[in-house]
């Protein structure tokens, strides 16, 4: 079949921007690796509990600043239920705690009372940052990567406010170091900006680009940290919906292994099943690597632009523990992110970001517990031959991300209920992130802005997206990064582009916490709710238990119902329906068959379904 489009990668910015083209009309297929769509922002689930797979402190929900993500969402008009912390984070360093507080203002306050000498000019740096962060990026919205901004209206903004744009402008091959030394003078506050530029883009203030840090270290205040009320399963499953409800296609569980070309210009692309599919554009969310080293193959590419794909530096390899925990060993006043610093001198293994997201959304685990999710850098070499050292390997590094957590939470080990780790190999295998290197290449200085993957490519009909390309890391900065592909591409067809206009009908919602289940799917009817909340039971095993891994997609269909995508579970449903003996057995055979409440409702909810035709 052939495509108006085909998306390569089904996590943010490739959903993003398939959605935002499937609502335009054009019909669109998105090609995935993992059984679920989202890539490394999603979730799965072990017994009762839910993680999240990684990509869990979101920023872009807010009413100002760098909103991406509110942006998209209501350009899709679809609606989405949004939970806002209290705080970005708490960074504990050298001993005290340092709340990043919504108000600006606020936060140079605390920060002032860890480094007295510096007040003045935590002050002066902040008020600085924060006027031309308000008059760059606030006060004329725009939601395009640099590489594609429209000459006509950046003019416009520059001649608003000339002094900002140029001190703006001026960061660009700067490092963050060179910003922080017009101010500061004290070796120790540089320690902890370092800390804060590792987190945000993975860098160290000496490698860091200015312009990328001045922005994050005002913009994570003014527009906040938020969680999908109910899990980040509804972050991608709101954008698939859209796709599906549109007349769009999701192959998941499928690899696409090499770009099909015609003339000497992309045409389709090959899956790993050996099925090709055409398509007349196509748009690639990948890494950069991959690109160029896996699937355009080499006649079709020059070795100066392979080498230089090969060169881009990636970001340190992450592991990630994720656990559960009795409730009383989170201490009152914990928020739900927290940087741990180890070392302050230097990046190393104890340098780990904890996610407590049950605080605020009591829908991922039991009553009497909460789920904690830890991840930081690892130096430990991976590459190893026998299964047996890798197993033993990741066995140390569970108590290693253990112990670190113990030193903030005292009893974490005796309170510990359920642990276990993604290391590199994990991540790569799951998300095609090289190395497991969690943020793509390195957003420094020689490899930053300009330097990376452009949205346009050497051909006019290939547009790239993602953490590889001009705004590199970060969950709004992905989502821009799809949103300006999807323009590119509209634009190129003669179609309106998706552009900030005042009044525009705002679908997101910002929910009250702590979010509790009772609360979910509000909004539905009686019948919708009943079946929703019954399809959310399952497990979406990574090996289904139900099926066999054949027949109906019953995962598949059961994770659409829980995110209110009853289009796309119909879709699937249709497309490898079963009888009701059959059904019969699947809930026999269903894992949470073991439960008190039994197993999940297969036959009620697929009914339910079948209703929806009558």
């Amino acid at each position: 079949m052939k495509y108006d489009v085909i998306a390569i990668g089904g996590g943010l910015s490739g959903l993003t921007a398939a959605s935002l083209l499937a609502k335009r009309g054009l019909s669109v297929a998105v090609i995935e690796k993992s059984y679920n769509p989202g890539g490394s922002c999603g979730v799965f689930k072990r017994g009762h509990v839910t993680f999240d797979i990684g990509a869990a402190m979101l920023y872009g929900f807010g009413e100002k600043g760098f909103n991406a993500h509110r942006f998209v969402f209501n350009s899709l008009e679809e609606p989405i239920d949004i939970i806002r912390h209290d705080l970005l984070y708490c960074v504990n360093f050298k001993g005290n705690r340092i709340r990043f507080w919504a108000d600006v203002q606020r936060f140079a306050d605390e920060l002032s009372t860890i480094f007295p000498s510096e007040k003045s000019n935590i002050q002066r740096f902040y008020a600085d940052m924060h006027t031309i962060y308000r008059h760059v990026m606030v006060e004329t919205p725009t939601y395009t990567t640099a590489d594609e901004t429209d000459r006509d209206s950046a003019l416009r903004s520059i001649k608003k406010h000339p002094i900002s744009y140029f001190r703006f402008l001026r960061m660009l091959n700067k490092s963050a170091k060179n910003l922080l030394q017009k101010y500061f003078k004290d070796p120790e506050i540089f320690k902890f900006f370092d800390k804060l530029t590792s987190t945000y883009c993975y860098a160290t203030v000496e490698e860091a680009p200015a312009v990328m840090a001045a922005v994050m270290f005002v913009d994570n205040h003014v527009g906040g940290s938020y969680y999908p009320a109910g899990s980040t399963l509804f972050l991608p499953g709101k954008l698939e919906k859209v796709i599906e409800e549109n007349n769009g296609e999701m192959f998941l569980g499928r690899e696409v292994v090499s770009i099909c070309f015609d003339n000497g210009k992309p045409s389709g692309v090959e899956l790993d099943d050996g099925n090709t599919l055409e398509a007349e554009n196509i748009i690639y969310s990948g890494t950069v690597w991959n690109l160029y080293s896996k699937l355009i193959d080499s006649q079709y590419s020059t070795l100066k632009r392979r080498e230089w794909a090969a060169q881009q530096l990636p970001t340190y390899p992450s592991v990630v523990l994720y656990s559960v925990v009795d409730k009383e060993v989170i201490p009152e006043g914990t928020e739900p992110i927290e940087m741990l610093v180890g070392n302050p001198d230097l990046l190393d293994e104890s340098e780990v970001t904890a996610y407590i997201l049950s605080l605020d959304d009591r829908t991922l685990c039991a009553d009497d517990e909460h789920t904690v999710l830890a991840i930081g850098p690892t130096f430990s070499n991976w590459d190893l031959v026998q299964p047996v050292d890798y197993i033993e390997r990741k066995q140390l590094e569970k108590q290693r991300l253990i112990s670190v957590l113990e030193k903030r939470f005292p009893g974490f080990s005796q309170a510990l209920r359920y642990a276990e780790v993604a290391t590199p190999k994990t991540i790569e295998r799951y998300t095609l992130k090289n190395g497991g290197a969690v943020a793509g290449p390195k957003q420094m200085l020689g490899q930053h802005m300009f330097k990376r993957l452009h949205t346009r490519t050497e051909w006019d009909n290939l547009f790239c997206c993602g953490e590889s390309t001009v705004m590199g890391t970060g969950t709004p900065t992905v989502t821009t990064s799809g949103l300006t592909a999807a323009n590119v591409l509209l634009r190129k067809l003669g179609m309106e582009p998706y552009v900030y206009r005042e009044g525009m009908e705002d679908y997101v919602r910002i929910v009250e916490k702590p979010f509790t289940d009772d609360r979910l799917y509000e909004g539905y009817d009686a019948s919708h709710r009943k079946i929703m909340r019954l399809a959310l039971r399952c497990r979406f095993c990574e090996s289904p238990r139900c099926n066999g891994g054949e027949g109906a997609d019953i995962r598949g269909i059961m994770r659409r119902i829980a995110v209110g995508n009853l289009v796309g579970a119909r879709k699937c449903w249709l497309g490898a329906s079963v009888d009701e003996a059959t059904l019969l057995n699947y809930e026999k055979d269903c894992i949470c068959s073991e439960e008190d409440q039994g197993p999940v409702r297969i036959r009620e909810i697929i009914s339910f379904l079948k209703e929806l035709d009558r």
